[in-house]
């Protein structure tokens, strides 16, 4: 043991001397070699007090109390300090704080049974290899790198997924969600279910930023493959952006039990399975949905809003992700709307009833719209209480810059106090067909303000 002592000292002291000295970047040599003699001197003699792997956790690598009664379940196996002091000995030596320590080993409490001399080749191997420095050493153990360092040299792993992903940034944001493609085996599991995300259509980007998918990258490709038939099978077509979605949806949720909340779905709102899967298709997600989850949000609906429940599920029919709104944020939507349209509870939730997705947008969404129709079109709130449907419109890409237009026409002469929501009402080809093209002659310059409005609207300038 006094062997011991002597040999990792050496390289506790060594590996300080080569760290940078920057105050977030400071070491936790020192603090690890204060506890040292503590637990080496426990170890001295014969008669020492056994050693205790929970003591050890929170003395040495700076756990909690509950972080290291959860940690030491893994652990329970080590009679000794002996390879736990050696593993803290490299990882400080990669200029990891005491608390950075202290994250790394309550996410992979394992890593500190790791051999010395295989940790020590392995981190080597990601300097030589891979090319990382020990800032972006730590920086990936921190990210949850610790459980692939643990089992393997992940080296040759790296070599694929940085490329893959594109950078080294890529590659932490992917092991925050999925620490698992560290061990997953590249060639029979990882590059099958690539080339299948692909085949459908699927980019790094859409895998990355989706959190499901980034899981089943891991997954057995047979199983894969069930799920992207099923997302077809339910009529999602590959093209569209809600396919990912869809496939996220059918790989963690058993056929079976996607039917059987189907069914639940249209015996609750009384429509046809065909209608269902129409829904399904438009919102993937409320497969995710329990049953309990909406027949209890049905119920909350139908109490708050003061409608039937047949109002309710049509409504539902119309925007199904309401369920997925949480009983406060809908109460403060609601509370929301009254004040700033003036008007009773009842006639707001008259208006929800009718455009149920006005609850998904936020209150200083609504709040510019409203402001925009009644300062600057000039409309009461009640025509907007009876037309609650312009709410849903963007204010940068639509109303702003057809407003523009009516404004001109009516300036001119050009065109009576019409009603302001027909023009929202007319897809941009109608629109312009209506409102530009019969002016060219009257109002040479009307395109070309209208194409401005558009164009500031798309670059965020509007």
């Amino acid at each position: 043991m006094l062997h011991l002592r002597k040999h990792l000292l050496p390289l506790l002291l060594a590996g300080a001397a080569h760290l940078p000295t920057s105050a977030s970047a400071v070491p936790s040599s020192s603090l690890y070699l204060s506890r040292l003699p503590l637990s080496t001197a426990a170890r001295s003699t014969a008669t020492a007090t056994p050693f205790s792997v929970e003591d050890y956790l929170v003395a040495v690598c700076g756990l909690t109390g509950a972080q290291a009664l959860k940690a030491s379940a893994k652990l329970s196996h080590l009679k000794s300090a002996s390879k736990p002091d050696a593993v803290l000995a490299h990882l400080s030596g990669l200029g990891l704080s005491r608390a950075d320590l202290a994250a790394v080993v309550a996410a992979e409490p394992r890593v500190l049974c790791v051999r010395s001399h295989n940790i020590a080749s392995r981190i080597a191997s990601l300097r030589d290899r891979v090319g990382l420095s020990d800032l972006q050493i730590g920086s990936f153990l921190l990210a949850g790198g610790a459980r692939g360092l643990r089992t393997c040299d992940i080296a040759p792993r790296l070599e694929f997924w940085i490329p893959f992903l594109g950078s080294f940034e890529m590659l932490l944001k992917m092991v925050k969600r999925n620490s698992t493609i560290l061990n997953a085996n590249i060639e029979k599991v990882i590059m099958p279910n690539v080339a299948l995300f692909q085949e459908c259509g699927l980019t790094v980007r859409d895998i990355v930023k989706t959190g499901y998918l980034s899981r089943m990258l891991t997954t057995n490709p047979k199983r894969v493959e069930t799920s992207v038939q099923r997302a077809d099978d339910l009529g999602v077509p590959r093209s569209s952006s809600l396919f990912k979605y869809m496939l996220a949806i059918t790989c963690c949720i058993s056929e079976d039990k996607a039917t059987a909340r189907m069914r639940f779905w249209s015996s609750t709102l009384s429509c046809s399975m065909d209608k269902i899967r129409d829904i399904v298709c438009k919102s993937p997600t409320v497969l995710g949905y329990s049953e309990e989850n909406i027949r209890s949000k049905i119920e909350f609906l139908t109490s708050t809003l003061g409608c039937s429940k047949e109002k309710i599920c049509a409504a539902v029919c119309k925007k199904p992700n309401i369920l997925g709104f949480s009983e406060k944020n809908i109460c403060s939507k609601i509370e929301f709307l009254t004040s700033t349209l003036g008007c009773s509870k009842e006639k707001i939730c008259a208006v929800v009833c009718k455009q149920p997705q006005i609850l998904g947008f936020s209150e200083k969404n609504i709040r510019c719209k409203i402001n925009f129709m009644i300062t600057a079109v000039g409309l009461e709130p009640g025509y907007i209480v009876e037309r609650p449907w312009v709410l849903a419109y963007s204010l940068e890409k639509r109303i702003g810059p057809r407003y523009s237009v009516v404004k001109i026409l009516q300036a001119m002469g050009l065109m009576k106090d019409a009603d302001f929501s027909n023009s929202l009402i007319s897809s941009e080809k109608k629109f312009i067909a209506r409102y530009i093209d019969p002016y060219k002659q009257a109002a040479p310059t009307l395109a070309d303000t209208y194409a401005t409005a558009c164009e500031e609207a798309a670059i965020g300038k509007y």
